[in-house]
């Protein structure tokens, strides 16, 4: 069975943007492996292990991007009132009161330095079709703590 990983738009044209930085980058590794490759006794050379690797790595890359792309399922946001993938939240730990801003994005865009959570995360999957004004309460690995979601856009 195929799995298709869940994103945004953003999220999608951030993977493209990165694959034509790799494949720009490509020619350069090439080019510095075959210097690297002319520099005679590939057994004790360095520059050679090091631009091959290096090489490899992007390649590597590339792969993984491709098939994120090839297996990504691009979700539009939608103005339903209720949290879903793409929704930008405003939510209030009960707690101590603090006010957070994030957006619900697919599990491969996610990035809390960035204000961006998983929707399958566990205070993702607890806010998920949701409305405004909802109190959740949220399961999380270290302790189940409330979160009250002021607005939805």
């Amino acid at each position: 069975m195929v799995y298709f990983q869940k994103m945004t738009p953003a999220g999608y044209q951030q993977i493209k943007d990165e694959i034509a930085a790799l494949k720009k980058d490509r020619p350069r590794r090439i080019k510095l492996l075959q210097e690297a490759r002319s520099l005679g006794d590939l057994s004790e050379n360095t520059e050679y292990s090091t631009a091959k690797r290096e090489l490899g790595h992007l390649q590597s890359r590339l792969r993984y991007l491709d098939k994120q792309l090839k297996y990504a399922q691009v979700i539009q946001p939608q103005a339903s009132g209720v949290v879903d993938l793409g929704s930008q939240v405003q939510l209030e730990f009960v707690d101590d009161g603090e006010q957070v801003a994030y957006q619900v994005v697919g599990r491969l865009e996610a990035d809390l330095a960035q204000g961006k959570v998983a929707f399958d995360s566990p205070l993702g999957q607890a806010i998920m079709k949701q409305a405004a004004g909802t109190t959740v309460s949220v399961s999380a690995p270290a302790g189940t703590y409330q979160v009250k979601i002021i607005s939805v856009n």
